[in-house]
């Protein structure tokens, strides 16, 4: 059974001792509710995961990005190799504020993918289209080039290390959300495409999660659909209560 995933991203919020408590009362809730089929990830900024990772036993901790090179002089950047070191296990590569915002490419998120693996990091890879793309009836079209161009150079092993959060971009942050029929179209088309690549057990196995404003109110009916296994939870993550109703939401659907 291929793993059910809750995981908040957190962005740019929170300062240090916010971040610490809030991760604590996640922690502590998630330890209480004790979910048999969910696992519980919260996505800090880089200068959290140390301290978030002390305090975090039954929560897994992610860093949002990493560096596309492995050392050297880049100032302000953090390699997959400092991530790895504050124990930290996943991170998040391909958002698409990463790549709207910064100008992260296809063959940048190579890179980064490559990095990542190499220093035994789980990859919550994510791809997406935006609003033009969707009602051009590219969707489709935009989400296969994403997977192919920065995920297909990797081997059936490698593959088993990522995770897939599908966003539709026009979803984020924009009160809008994609139906639950829709978010199942797209999870379905992504499974098949990984199965012509890399097999039917492979997509499978392949955890897929919604990343297109899941929130305390829709997640049960996302959670619903058979290719739904989770969400990447941006705002409704920075609220211990909103957050514990979407992962109670996710334990209900097994």
């Amino acid at each position: 059974m291929r793993k059910k995933i809750v995981a908040g991203n957190w962005k740019m919020n929170k300062n240090l001792q916010e971040g610490i408590a809030l991760a604590q009362e996640v922690n502590n809730r998630v330890k209480a509710l004790a979910p048999q089929n969910v696992t519980v990830i919260v996505g800090t900024p880089f200068i959290h995961l140390s301290e978030v990772n002390k305090v975090a036993d039954v929560i897994t901790v992610s860093a949002q990005n990493c560096a596309a090179e492995a050392s050297g002089a880049y100032t302000g950047e953090v390699s997959a190799a400092m991530v790895a070191s504050t124990g930290c296990k996943y991170v998040i590569l391909g958002h698409s504020e990463r790549r709207s915002y910064y100008g992260e490419t296809d063959e940048i998120l190579v890179k980064k993918v490559g990095h990542a693996l190499e220093n035994n990091l789980e990859i919550i890879f994510c791809v997406g289209e935006v609003l033009a793309e969707r009602e051009a009836e590219k969707h489709f079209d935009i989400v296969k080039s994403q997977l192919s161009k920065g995920l297909f150079q990797l081997s059936t092993e490698q593959f088993a290390h990522i995770v897939i959060a599908y966003e539709p971009v026009w979803a984020i942050g924009t009160g809008k959300t994609a139906t639950s029929a829709q978010a199942e179209e797209m999870h379905k088309f992504i499974r098949k495409t990984i199965a012509e690549k890399y097999g039917e057990t492979t997509a499978d196995n392949t955890t897929i999660l919604y990343g297109g404003s899941c929130n305390s109110k829709n997640a049960d009916e996302l959670f619903s659909q058979p290719n739904v296994d989770g969400g990447l939870i941006g705002g409704a993550s920075l609220k211990a209560d909103d957050f514990m109703t979407i992962i109670t939401a996710r334990e209900n659907h097994q």
